[in-house]
């Protein structure tokens, strides 16, 4: 990277911020790539007033997907997006030079954004990666987002290489999978900026949001957008009493989706007869206990937004 991408003041991706869908892939019955499909799961989100989505990510599969399948997947959500709003295409891989093509691809596919994950499985340093991050952002003009996922990746992005990092203007963000809301406070006066510190799940969303975030990665923003959206908006305006209710709305199915990801999904957005429910191996289609309790979530947020439109009704 040359010293003209260094990051300066107010030089940030504002687009990235608010609810922003992690996308499964969809497969048709004979587990090919259903694009049709994904592109009714994008212009839900677009419909839905997100600023971004996000494909080829966690909940896409990407792992399981050939180079050509995650061509399509994300020339799928950049037609569907239209120019009306930012695609981020996840870009990861344990392999700096995999990384490297696959942001070359994202790019070459018409994304507007990349988002890549620490290296798994290799546990390297702090200075690999460093290294790592720094080829994808050289390999690229589009800007990175980082994600950081422990459990997944069995190492850490520490707080210092984060910061080293964002000194360039590349890198506009962190999905943070840590779960450490405390680490949102203190990385905030050491980061750049307009740097984007965004909640890596459902579950700290709204805790997330209280200590400075800008916003939230979701699964359930694929099966309730409206309500995702409104959630975030009353974080915004710091009506918390407003967020923490519709949070707990949403709980039995964040917790739900936290058994079986992202199956559970999957068979959520089956239910709403929106895509079919598989997934490849070596991921596997849900148990009975995890499909119940998918469907007990379901019928408890149905029953809530009828009740809220019925409220709705007698205030107009």
């Amino acid at each position: 990277m040359s010293d003209a991408l260094r990051m300066h003041p107010g030089s940030a991706a504002r687009w990235l911020a608010g609810t922003i869908a992690d996308i499964p892939t969809p497969f048709d019955a004979n587990g090919a790539l259903d694009r049709p499909a994904l592109a009714r799961l994008c212009e839900r989100q677009i419909e839905a007033g997100a600023s971004a989505i996000l494909v080829c990510e966690t909940a896409g599969e990407a792992s399981t997907l050939t180079a050509a399948e995650r061509e399509q997947v994300i020339r799928t959500a950049v037609t569907a997006a239209a120019n009306r709003v930012h695609v981020i295409a996840g870009a990861g891989s344990n392999a700096t030079l995999q990384a490297v093509q696959n942001t070359r691809q994202a790019a070459a596919a018409g994304a507007d954004a990349i988002m890549s994950v620490v290296p798994y499985y290799n546990r390297p340093t702090a200075e690999g990666i460093y290294a790592h991050f720094r080829a994808v952002g050289d390999a690229t003009a589009l800007p990175v987002i980082l994600h950081d996922c422990p459990s997944r990746t069995g190492r850490a992005l520490p707080d210092d290489t984060l910061v080293r990092l964002a000194r360039w203007a590349q890198f506009v963000g962190l999905r943070d999978g840590t779960g450490d809301i405390g680490r949102t406070v203190h990385l905030r006066s050491r980061l750049p900026v307009g740097f984007r510190l965004l909640s890596g799940d459902d579950a700290t969303a709204v805790p997330f949001a209280a200590a400075g975030g800008d916003g939230n990665i979701s699964l359930v923003a694929n099966v309730a957008p409206q309500l995702c959206g409104a959630l975030f908006a009353y974080c915004q305006r710091a009506r918390w009493s407003a967020a923490r209710r519709l949070h707990h709305q949403l709980l039995p199915l964040i917790e739900a989706f936290s058994r079986d990801t992202p199956a559970a999904v999957k068979y959520a957005l089956s239910l709403q007869g929106l895509i079919a429910a598989g997934v490849r191996l070596p991921l596997t289609a849900l148990d009975s206990p995890t499909m119940a309790a998918v469907m007990q979530a379901m019928t408890l947020l149905s029953a809530h937004t009828a009740a809220a439109s019925r409220r709705q009704e007698v205030r107009c």
